[in-house]
């Protein structure tokens, strides 16, 4: 080689630019600013004739010496090939826009943006907080075609190592939509989560505490007694939160704009619920009189619920199970057990169909002609069941 690295070092600018031979056709040309461009001269046939040319390696001393001797020998390689080197980097450059415009954690980002709008804004954060934390950071510039199973598997086992298993099962299922996303918009041909599920340890569901039908008369014997003086709001929201058995976060987040006590009605708007579609729960005359009552004590707030010690926000999600707690049931009850406890009761005292109750619980129809007969078929039978099952309630009451 005809350069040293010294010299490449010691290379003063002068008034006009100047350039230092390094064999091959690679030279160091130094700016009168002072900057030191790597470039390489070389010649290729084109339409029969030969073109010279220059392709750039970079600035010294970002690149070195031997960095940019090895980006000629891998030119020459190409030239040897009668490949233009000046076509294959813009060419090498385009395919790397092309792999970051397509990487996994490009599309995933298109993904979340597309559908997060149908989701709540709790269930959006937690979808892309999950994918920042434990899949981006491993496979995120991956180019989205280029993954296959054992990527994700190497990822979603680290994972389930720390003992986060339902995590795991989680972001596969959101991998496995990324992919389908990605095969729609013709990105990639395979969704190599699809299948690995099988090699994920399973998830051991809990169920949340729920009493038997049998015990449903000592629960209401320990709110009426109160024993555990709880305070009044809290005894009314369990109460409502039986009559309705909505979800605890849909109850306590509850304004009074959502309620037509005239028409018996609560209107939850789709973006309170969780499904995102609007919920319609009839109201029977307990569920109204305890509206009546927390209107006189709490109609100057928003909140059905206003929170005990700062009324300017809704009641604390904790509020109800807390309760439960101190009423005895500890372990046994939490305010998403009236869900549970509702459906088993109603099916087996009352006599309903699973379809009706079910849609009461805001469980997502299965088909669009499902969904179409929410309010033309199911409403008036949920009407009458809402005020059965507080009839039933009362009847066991002491």
């Amino acid at each position: 080689m005809k350069l040293t690295n010294i010299q490449c070092k010691n290379a003063q600018a002068k008034e006009k630019p100047y350039k230092m031979a390094a064999g091959r056709g690679l030279y160091l040309e130094i700016m009168p600013n002072g900057s030191k461009y790597w470039r390489m001269k070389y010649r290729i046939k084109a339409d029969g004739k030969l073109k010279e040319k220059r392709i750039a390696f970079g600035v010294y001393p970002e690149i070195s010496l031997k960095e940019a001797d090895n980006r000629c020998t891998e030119a020459r390689k190409l030239l040897d090939q009668n490949l233009d080197p000046l076509t294959a980097k813009k060419e090498a450059k385009r395919s790397a826009e092309i792999n970051s415009e397509h990487s996994f954690e490009a599309i995933a980002r298109k993904w979340h943006n597309t559908f997060k709008e149908k989701w709540t804004d709790r269930h959006a954060n937690t979808v892309i907080r999950r994918l920042e934390k434990d899949i981006f950071s491993e496979i995120g510039s991956i180019p989205i075609k280029d993954i296959k199973p054992s990527h994700l598997i190497e990822v979603l086992k680290k994972i389930q190592q720390r003992g986060a298993y339902e995590p795991a099962h989680r972001l596969r299922q959101y991998c496995s939509q990324i992919f389908r996303f990605a095969i729609i918009h013709e990105i990639t041909d395979t969704n190599p989560a699809a299948e690995i599920g099988m090699v994920l340890k399973p998830v051991i569901k809990k169920h949340y505490a729920c009493l038997e039908i049998k015990e449903i008369p000592e629960l209401l014997k320990a709110i009426h007694f109160n024993n555990a003086r709880l305070h009044t709001d809290t005894r009314l929201a369990i109460k409502l939160l039986m009559l309705t058995f909505v979800r605890t976060k849909e109850l306590i987040e509850a304004t009074w704009d959502e309620f037509d006590l005239d028409n018996a009605e609560w209107v939850i708007p789709a973006e309170r619920m969780k499904m995102r579609n609007e919920h319609i729960v009839p109201l029977s005359r307990q569920a109204i009189n305890i509206l009546q009552d927390l209107k006189e004590r709490n109609g100057k707030w928003d909140w059905i619920f206003p929170g005990h010690h700062s009324p300017r926000k809704h009641m604390s999600n904790n509020t109800i199970l807390k309760g439960l707690d101190r009423l005895g049931f500890k372990g046994r009850m939490t305010g998403h057990g009236f869900r549970a406890l509702a459906m088993s009761t109603i099916k087996e005292k009352l006599g309903y169909r699973h379809e009706v109750v079910d849609r009461q619980l805001a469980h997502a129809p299965q088909s669009m002609v499902q969904r179409a007969y929410d309010r033309a078929q199911f409403l008036d039978e949920r009407k009458r069941m809402m005020q059965e099952w507080a009839d039933y309630i009362d009847s066991l009451d002491i």
